[in-house]
């Protein structure tokens, strides 16, 4: 009988797909548990409309991001913070700071989890970080960190 699955099924399929299983198995398993549908001609239609609609998400979805990303290659995030001799900082700047202050002054909001910084910033100057928007979407934020007076 061939069914298409509603979810994810250990070892038989993933979510959307079209495949051939037992009768048996189809009707006392997967049918019963809401966990596949019987694949006839309206269901395999309904199947390629949600494809459709998912795929047209996923572009709308990547253009948000290759947006986002313009907009924040022109943007320089600027923070203060007491610094010692030599340019080093008492403490550091972190994601969680660099994200808040960027939704203060810009009124853009980005999850400081996206903020790809491999350590915390110790010194004073330009600092790059890498946004990462979108599995294809990186941008590159600047940071400006300035000695307090």
């Amino acid at each position: 009988m061939k069914v298409i699955f509603l979810k994810d099924v250990k070892g038989k399929g993933k979510k959307g797909e079209v495949k051939n299983v037992a009768d048996g198995y189809a009707h006392n398993y997967l049918l019963k548990n809401n966990l596949a549908v019987e694949a006839n001609q309206s269901a395999v239609s309904q199947l390629e409309g949600q494809k459709k609609k998912e795929q047209k998400e996923a572009a709308q979805e990547l253009q948000d991001a290759k947006d986002l990303k313009a907009q924040l290659e022109k943007l320089t995030v600027e923070l203060t913070a007491k610094s010692g001799e030599g340019g080093r900082l008492f403490g550091s700047i972190t994601t969680k700071q660099i994200a808040k202050e960027l939704e203060k002054s810009d009124g853009i909001k980005i999850d400081k989890r996206k903020m790809e910084l491999d350590d915390a910033i110790r010194t004073l100057g330009y600092t790059d970080v890498p946004v990462k928007l979108h599995p294809e979407v990186t941008a590159t934020l600047k940071v400006h960190v300035t000695e307090e007076a």
